[in-house]
């Protein structure tokens, strides 16, 4: 990728989250469609992706998913900064291929919060960090046309059409599967 798809990984400390996950955690895997997180439930797990890709997935009163996020190998999986404060997630996220996942209790990190004023800043940092990313994504809904969203999506990361189905790219783009067929075509 010519830079993070979620750019939030460029101002947090990659190293520390990492390093407790991988050293700390427990690898696990899950099948493509097992949840990893289940909306309407606290997360219990933070986790650092070794392999595999996964997406972020809101429902709609009338029961349609809408993909709000996407995460790959080598990256951060979580509902995250919620299940540190016991909320439930108002997302699934879900097994796109079948991954392999550093998972660490959010239990744990909390205690450590509790007992590390450094720990607590590296979670507010992260925190600031990923809702940075997810406000610039909340922007260009309103600032960019479709055209615009599918063509920075194309050039940053033309890979992404291998990864994720059309179906879950277009909801991510929030236009229809019909709209992105017609982008593609142009």
């Amino acid at each position: 990728m010519a830079y993070n798809f979620n750019t939030y990984l460029n101002h947090i400390d990659t190293d520390f989250w990492r390093h407790l996950c991988v050293t700390e955690g427990t690898l696990c895997h899950y099948e493509r469609g097992e949840e990893f997180v289940r909306e309407g439930e606290v997360a219990r797990w933070i986790g650092y992706i070794q392999s595999g890709t996964l997406k972020y997935v809101a429902c709609s009163d009338d029961g349609t998913e809408h993909v709000v996020g996407m995460e790959f190998d080598g990256e951060f999986v979580a509902d995250f900064p919620f299940s540190l404060d016991g909320i439930k997630a108002r997302v699934s996220i879900v097994a796109v291929t079948p991954c392999e996942i550093y998972r660490f209790p959010v239990k744990e990190i909390t205690r450590m919060m509790k007992a590390d004023a450094g720990i607590r800043d590296i979670v507010a940092r992260s925190a600031e960090a990923v809702f940075s990313t997810v406000y610039d994504r909340y922007m260009d809904l309103y600032c960019k046309t479709p055209r615009q969203r599918y063509e920075d999506l194309v050039n940053s990361h033309s890979e992404i059409f291998t990864q994720f189905s059309l179906k879950d790219i277009a909801s991510f783009l929030n236009i229809t599967p019909t709209h992105l067929s017609r982008l593609r075509k142009k």
